[in-house]
């Protein structure tokens, strides 16, 4: 429930300081605005308001009437609102060809000086691009106010000196164990983030790791960030399975890289199989059911191999050796919370400035953006395709508990998202209307309003399919 408030807020947000932006430059340009919604208000709307005579006129759960009242006799005022169906929003801007205006409900009128098609094509695409600015603008400046707020930590490479856990699907590729990778593609990555985002989003194959005393070469396969998606959504769906099959069942997440630290207690719940099988706190997990784990990784790894098994667990505490026989629930969990990486490495703390947080969060939203896209080229591919979620998807990406870094990091990002996606020169997004703009001022020659009706029914039976994919995909996932 806490995931699903928070995604309607943030979706909410956007929606309306996107919708502000076409709204914003539309009035800079005399360009009336009949409309301005938060959600659909197909039939009626849970609340209408007006300002005219003076002051502000409200109605609550009123219907959509078409019919002659004083409302319809002052047009130059918008009429704000709120819809009930909690899905996006709009901005209805007169003259113009949208959702909200047929070509044949224009044609009926010659152009007038406030209208959208009367303005020259300059000022109709800066109404236009106004949303997707918005859009960008607000997600630099809210990753700018978090950096001046709660500054960065980060763990850089160069700092785990005991080197790194590889999946088996890395280790096929020529990784061992502890390999310390030194540069991909001549570059040093800062940080596992950039491991990630480099081998598995760019594609890149040649790696240099640090073997010990040595200095090893690899190069890589071509599919292996395809690989990385089919292994993730396999995964993902026996996860599913097993929550479905237990509603209480907490899911992992495939690990396909991370440090390579030990699997040392932090702490013991009570009442669970770590207690009764006599276990505490700086207790060091060295194997299970006699394979050695010396990773942390590893552990979790052969305990998920026992549901419902007694298992034995050899364990070091201080310098003395010995067993310990614990039963696995269908969890796979003997009830303890291990230590951090970060209890191992030391990590890198930086506080920004007032001035000096607005060009990092410039920076730091930019960085996001361009890794971002480079990850699209995935999504045309059949694991990325599976991959692609709705609203499920994305609400899942915010915490289950309210945190207000989490909550307003994911607003950010979403913002971006928006920006992007609605950059894209597809009819009735943003993108398309910039296209057919961008002709015109090199051709000379606007579109018709009935080829621009006809493009944007198209557009929109494509970003139907678009959504149906996204959330069948989270219907598929939510039963399978």
């Amino acid at each position: 429930m806490i995931q699903a408030i928070q995604l309607l807020l943030a979706l909410s947000f956007l929606v309306v300081i996107h919708e502000l932006g076409h709204f914003t430059f539309a009035r800079i340009f005399g360009v009336r605005v009949e409309k301005f919604y938060m959600f659909f208000n197909w039939r009626f709307s849970l609340m209408r308001a007006k300002k005219f005579d003076g002051r502000w006129h409200f109605r609550f759960f009123a219907p959509n009437t078409t019919e002659e009242d004083e409302w319809s006799k002052h047009p130059e005022s918008t009429e704000w609102g709120i819809g009930w169906i909690p899905f996006g929003g709009y901005c209805a801007i007169c003259g113009m060809v949208d959702e909200t205006h047929s070509s044949d409900d224009i044609a009926k009128t010659p152009p007038q000086p406030w209208e959208f098609r009367a303005k020259n094509v300059w000022q109709r695409l800066c109404i236009i691009i106004g949303g997707i600015l918005v859009n960008f603008i607000a997600a630099l400046l809210i990753f700018g106010q978090l950096l001046y707020i709660w500054g960065t930590d980060t763990l850089p490479l160069r700092n785990v000196d005991r080197g790194l856990y590889y999946s088996q699907l890395l280790t096929e590729e020529g990784f061992v164990q502890q390999d310390r990778i030194l540069t991909i593609n001549g570059e040093e990555p800062e940080d596992l983030s950039d491991v990630m985002s480099w081998l598995v989003v760019e594609g890149r194959r040649d790696v240099v790791v640090l073997r010990g005393q040595d200095t090893v070469a690899l190069t890589l396969s071509e599919d292996l960030g395809k690989r990385y998606l089919a292994l993730q959504n396999e995964y993902d769906r026996v996860e599913r399975q097993k929550q479905h099959s237990d509603k209480s069942y907490v899911k992992s997440r495939y690990i396909f890289i991370s440090e390579y630290i030990p699997f040392v207690i932090d702490s013991v719940f009570p009442g669970t199989a770590a207690e009764m099988a006599g276990l505490q706190r700086g207790d060091s997990i060295v194997a299970v059911c006699g394979k050695a784990t010396p990773c942390a990784v590893m552990v979790t790894e052969e305990l998920r191999k026992h549901p419902c098994e007694t298992i034995t667990l050899s364990v070091w505490r201080d310098t003395t050796l010995f067993t310990a026989e614990c039963f696995l629930g269908d969890q796979c969990r003997i009830g303890v919370i291990p230590r951090s990486k970060y209890d191992y490495f030391e990590t890198e703390h930086r506080d920004y400035g007032f001035w000096e947080s607005i060009p990092a969060g410039i920076a730091y939203g930019w960085d996001i953006l361009v890794n971002y896209v480079k990850q699209m080229k995935l999504v045309f591919t059949k694991e990325g395709a599976q991959s692609v979620g709705g609203f499920g998807a994305i609400g899942s990406m915010f915490p289950k508990m309210w945190n207000w870094y989490l909550f307003w990091y994911m607003t950010a990002f979403l913002s971006l998202i928006l920006a992007f996606m609605n950059f894209l020169p597809i009819p009735a997004l943003d993108g398309g209307y910039i296209l057919f703009l961008l002709v015109e001022i090199f051709t000379g020659k606007q579109p018709s309003d009935k080829f621009l009706e006809r493009a944007n029914n198209i557009g929109f039976w494509l970003l139907l399919a678009l959504l149906v994919l996204a959330n069948g995909n989270d219907v598929f996932r939510f039963f399978f």
